[in-house]
């Protein structure tokens, strides 16, 4: 079972049971028991005309009609009315319950995505894809609430169906037993049918969250394909894929309607059996003509709850499905683990990297450029105590065609898989890091010390829906002067400008409504107005024109006067600011200076610069 935690160490709610699918169900199910049961008793309040109703009408038949009783018929006519009411109050309350049963567990199962992918940050993105991640709190929260749902209304049939058989036992046994046995044995025929249907919706499953992390590229690297004319090449792959999600849903809609069929064919030969028999009895005289009614009254009944006994072993199936994709999701934990006895960070120290020899000087910027950009990006990870981008997730899609022991043996092999990862991102999370402030390992700070003494903001950084504000000041910890001073070091000052209602102008998802530069720039202020003791950009201006670019260098230059900068990029422009310029070569400082010096001096800079230099003008 895993634990969520903020970053001060607390722990946060209670965390998924993702020891097998059925657990994790039962995780669901108990983070709303109570209201599951108050759900089961308002059920059979709502169905109380349909538990006594054909009752009293049988009775009212023979007293009332048979026995020519005027104040029979009356007085089963003001009991009839009087369940009537009792039922229709019962069921207004069983459906907002219900409504709000489903809508907790599918806003508790996004909740639960959205703090899992907060403590796992960019680890998760390692274990899983990013469709399955957005299925879960999506579809599969949607399958979790249908799931409470059924159980409900499932729970409330149950204690109705036997309710219903016990009074048809106290007027005929034979009957009694009829009714009593006949839904479990029609429920127990489909079973056979729910295993190919298990199959066919866990490849419509994994087909779909195929189709989302399709879709959320395509999205997310839309600007670049039209810039390469990649879009009808993308749109097509999307469109075999789609074709592909609904074949797979065609496929598993065919199962559930077979099953169906079978609920209502079956529910049909139960009505016709109970009926030839209840006639079989009243032509013996075992019965009257009021109770035969009655016992047809609660043959039509039973169809209701035999259909949803069918709909509940289909739910649950899907539910079923459902979380072995959470469970893919929830179950991993955090790499890091702190020291008993962390080590305390002093940000006014030196910052250096083991593995190419690099060391930060406190208070100054500096520069660091490679001709591989890999290298630098490599860099600004460690710097930050972030895992290198070296693995690829394990889809939980199941292997086409495989059934039984192949299948398992399928599910082995990717869990296998994810815990390789685990144990791999473990072993480098928890030793010793490589980098150090001043004679302390990053390891063996505190994660938290880590993230709020040292701010990484690279290529990858991205904007989210709301107003500017909170794209500047997500925490609100500003003054209107700080976060203009970000806002101007970063020369975003237009976004402010051309969105209505300046700090409060929103932002679409993304920051789809800006330019790509203005993009960039809003993101390097959020960066600067944390005045973060060490702060680490990595190409802060590469999606900018030159006098941009330059205005931006000076600015954040002097913002961060006598603060800890690290600014990985070839650009000429910046150079000129750095009090001091690194190079690395296969992952090591090959040379160090002011870039005048090193431009004069070191043909290996010399070149680089050289041609980031023909690259901006060429563009």
């Amino acid at each position: 079972m895993t634990t969520f935690w903020t970053p001060e160490g607390e722990p946060v709610g209670e965390a998924p049971d993702t020891r097998s699918p059925l657990r994790f169900l039962r995780w669901v199910l108990r983070q709303q028991g109570n209201l599951v049961v108050v759900g089961v008793m308002i059920g059979v309040l709502w169905q109380l005309p349909l538990i006594v109703g054909p009752w009293i009408f049988g009775r009212a038949i023979d007293a009332g009609v048979v026995g020519n009783d005027p104040g029979a018929i009356a007085t089963g006519a003001g009991a009839l009315l009087a369940v009537t009411l009792i039922g229709a109050l019962f069921g207004i309350l069983l459906h907002t319950l219900v409504v709000r049963s489903w809508l907790i567990s599918l806003y508790g199962t996004t909740m639960a995505v959205t703090r899992k992918a907060a403590q796992m940050g960019h680890v998760l993105p390692r274990r899983s894809p990013t469709g399955e991640i957005l299925s879960v709190a999506s579809s599969d929260s949607d399958e979790f609430g249908a799931m409470t749902e059924i159980i409900a209304r499932a729970g409330s049939q149950l204690v109705s169906f036997l309710a219903v058989s016990a009074i048809v036992m106290a007027t005929s046994l034979r009957l009694g037993i009829v009714v009593l046995v006949a839904a479990p044995i029609l429920v127990g025929v489909a079973l056979p049918f729910l295993r190919p249907l298990h199959r066919r919706q866990e490849r419509e499953r994994s087909r779909n969250s195929e189709l989302t992390s399709m879709a959320t590229d395509i999205v997310a690297g839309l600007r670049i394909l039209r810039g390469i004319g990649g879009e009808r090449t993308f749109g097509r792959n999307y469109a075999q894929q789609s074709q592909s999600s609904r074949a797979a849903g065609v496929s598993a809609g065919i199962w559930q309607a077979v099953i169906e069929a079978l609920g209502v064919l079956f529910s049909g030969v139960f009505l016709v059996l109970l009926l030839w028999l209840g006639t079989q009895e009243v032509l013996a005289d075992r019965l009257s003509i009021g109770q035969l009614i009655s016992f047809l009254g609660y043959g039509l009944y039973l169809i209701g709850p035999i259909r949803t006994f069918f709909e509940f072993a289909q739910k649950i199936t899907r539910s079923m499905v459902s979380a072995r994709k959470a469970i893919a999701i929830f179950e991993p934990e955090p790499p890091w683990r702190d020291r008993p006895v962390p080590a305390e960070l002093d940000h006014h120290d030196g910052l250096t990297d083991e593995l190419t020899g690099l060391t930060v000087r406190p208070g100054e910027l500096t520069v660091v450029v490679s001709a591989v950009p890999e290298e630098t990006a490599g860099l600004a990870d460690r710097l930050g105590r972030y895992l290198p981008p070296d693995t690829e997730p394990v889809s939980e899609a199941p292997d086409e065609g495989l059934k039984g022991r192949a299948a398992r043996v399928a599910r082995s092999e990717r869990a296998r898989r994810r815990a390789e990862i685990a144990v791999r991102d473990a072993e480098r999370a928890r030793g010793d890091w490589g980098v150090r402030l001043g004679d302390v390992d990053l390891a063996d700070a505190s994660f938290a010390d880590v993230r709020s003494t040292i701010l990484v903001s690279d290529t990858g950084s991205q904007l989210f829906a709301g107003t500017l504000q909170d794209a500047v000041d997500p925490h609100r910890r500003l003054t209107r002067r700080q976060a203009e001073e970000a806002l101007l070091a970063a020369n975003a000052e237009d976004v402010y400008d051309a969105l209505p209602g300046g700090w409060q102008g929103e932002l679409d998802e993304r920051g789809r409504g800006l330019s790509g530069g203005q993009r960039q720039r809003v993101v390097l202020a959020r960066a600067l107005a944390t005045a973060a003791p060490i702060l680490v950009l990595v190409e802060p201006t590469s999606a900018v024109d030159a006098h941009t670019e330059a205005r931006i260098a000076e600015r954040v230059t002097r913002l961060r006067s006598g603060r800890t900068t690290v600014v990985c990029t070839v650009s000429p422009l910046w150079l000129h600011h750095a009090d001091r310029v690194v190079v690395l070569a296969d992952d090591r400082v090959v040379a160090d200076g002011h870039h005048d010096d090193l431009l004069a001096h070191d043909p290996t800079y010399r070149g680089v610069v050289a041609r980031a230099m023909n690259e901006e003008v060429a563009t």
